[in-house]
């Protein structure tokens, strides 16, 4: 049985024979100590074939395909020439790195392949000494192909869907997990803070961006008067605890308070108003991502459930490939992996818990209903990931179904079958793609006809100068028009006229024969 090692570096493929396949596998020690020695080597394993790539972007396409498991026409075009055919006194087999390339390239061409026993140590080896094995290739031309190679690579894997990037949705998360918690924080220190001047404030406005407005607002509680009632309902939107505050601010208990004191105060509550201002328009950007990105999810079980669920997977890709059951217990690890030390019962939700279905759920129901929408999340996030046209047909119906099933354990109503509501989505989902696509083509249109209506008015505009122009600069023709002589002017109507009395006889002549 005979050997060859297929090696794919950033130049190029090289095809390498094995002598005494046999031998080797038998004493793969030895061969793991001549690895670093390539004069005993070359003894084992010589070229036989080098295709060199011809340009980068060649380079990074097959490097792209090889990743994906698949065989580029590069590679089966190569070993096509230079790899020799079995037959059945001498069976050929194709060392290789990566298994799922092996399988691709056995399916393809039809060629025994091998990616254990011997074929790591002497890849191993061949990688080692590869600019020594191919003519008029050097370690540094080696370097500079790999260099190239990798930052193309890596610049090709890191691209991504400006409308449908899962980074910024991790990002944004992990933003308002902490903008949470440092305005809660700072609201409760500014509490304390202007509660040593005016201390009633706490119970009339419980509300913490309200209370930071209110503070900066009123500032020294000595300086709230009649007048400034109208424009403390404005901030408040309440006529009522507008008039409690300026009650309760001329019989405060509260301590006198310095002007740097005040001052202090009233910065730090506008930082906590613009922190809480900034959350809400980080919640708003994250409902905008989300429907962009995954917009089924989002319709399923809202924008901040979906979003810890991605950012806790790593990526829509990752969250893509979870099971159900992992998608139920996601962000409950150390609960899970205690249980099962303990031999105790397992967890029944991880992020999932702050999800509205399985607040509405009974005790004895969150269970069952947590693993059905486990099971609709995974679904939803896979058509969010592999969809073309993103849209909320697959989230809402799915949102239905876990309706449905609340009411089935409530009430007993028998809900309806996972494939029928799939057909029905699907058929409304294309549909939409429809007159999406009708909305695209009146626009085109719309667009296109407004470019010619543009073009028809610079055309007469155009015209019209032209006009302008030769009435200026024909002034001279019109008075050379005015001395032609009439003569050929009334010569002209004549024969007109003649031309008429002519077509008329003939007219006569054409009825006369009809009615004959």
């Amino acid at each position: 049985m005979a050997l060859y090692v297929l090696y794919e570096h950033a130049a190029g493929y090289g095809l390498f024979s094995v002598k005494e396949f046999e031998e080797i596998g038998m004493l793969l020690p030895q061969v793991e100590a001549s690895i670093l020695d390539l004069s005993r080597f070359n003894a084992i394993v010589k070229l036989v074939g080098f295709h060199p790539f011809k340009t980068a972007v060649a380079a990074l396409n097959n490097v792209n395909a090889i990743s994906e498991g698949l065989v580029p026409d590069d590679l089966s075009g190569f070993l096509d020439t230079t790899l020799p055919k079995s037959s059945k006194k001498k069976q050929v087999t194709l060392g290789v790195s990566d298994a799922k390339l092996g399988a691709a390239i056995a399916e393809a061409l039809e060629v025994q392949c091998s990616h254990i026993g011997a074929v790591p140590e002497i890849l191993r080896g061949i990688r080692f000494h590869f600019a020594g094995m191919v003519k008029g290739f050097t370690d540094q031309s080696a370097a500079v192909a790999q260099l190239g190679l990798g930052h193309s690579y890596s610049r090709c894997k890191v691209k991504f869907n400006v409308h449908r990037s899962d980074n910024m949705i991790i990002q944004s998360i992990a933003l308002l997990d902490q903008l949470d918690k440092d305005v809660n924080t700072f609201s409760m220190r500014i509490r304390e803070w202007y509660s040593y001047h005016f201390p009633e404030l706490v119970k009339i406005v419980p509300d913490n961006y309200m209370f930071a407005k209110v503070a900066h607002f009123i500032k020294d509680r000595k300086s709230l008067t009649d007048e400034r009632l109208e424009e403390l309902e404005e901030l408040m939107m309440d006529s009522e605890k507008a008039k409690a505050v300026l009650d309760a601010g001329k019989m405060s208990m509260g301590m006198d308070i310095s002007v740097v004191d005040l001052i202090n105060i009233e910065m730090f509550a506008k930082r906590v108003i613009k922190l809480s201002d900034y959350r809400q328009q980080l919640a708003n950007y994250l409902h905008s991502k989300m429907n962009s990105v995954a917009p089924n999810l989002q319709a399923l079980i809202g924008d901040q459930v979906g979003a810890r669920l991605i950012s806790k997977a790593g990526s829509l890709t990752n969250l893509a490939k979870f099971p159900a059951s992992t998608v139920q217990i996601l962000g409950a690890e150390k609960a899970l992996f205690r249980a099962l030390k303990t031999k105790s019962n397992t967890p029944k939700y991880g992020l999932l818990f702050n999800s509205s279905f399985i607040g509405r759920a009974n005790a004895k129901n969150k269970g069952r209903i947590s693993r059905f929408l486990a099971n609709k999340c995974t679904i939803a996030s896979r058509i969010d990931c592999f969809a073309e046209t993103p849209s909320t047909v697959f989230g809402e119906a799915l949102k239905g179904q876990v309706e449905e099933r609340l009411k089935f354990y409530e009430q007993g109503e028998t809900p309806r079958k996972n494939l029928d509501v799939m057909k029905e989505a699907i058929q409304l989902a294309s549909k939409q793609a429809e007159t999406g696509g009708k909305k695209k083509k009146r626009k085109a249109e719309e667009t296109n006809g407004n470019g010619e209506a543009t073009l028809n008015g610079s055309a007469k505009k155009k015209k019209k100068k032209a006009a302008a122009l030769d009435d200026t600069n024909g002034a001279d023709a019109e008075e050379s028009m005015m001395q032609v002589d009439t003569s050929a002017v009334l010569d002209d109507s004549m024969n007109v006229t003649n031309g008429e009395k002519k077509k008329k006889k003939k007219n006569k002549n054409r009825q006369s024969a009809v009615e004959a």
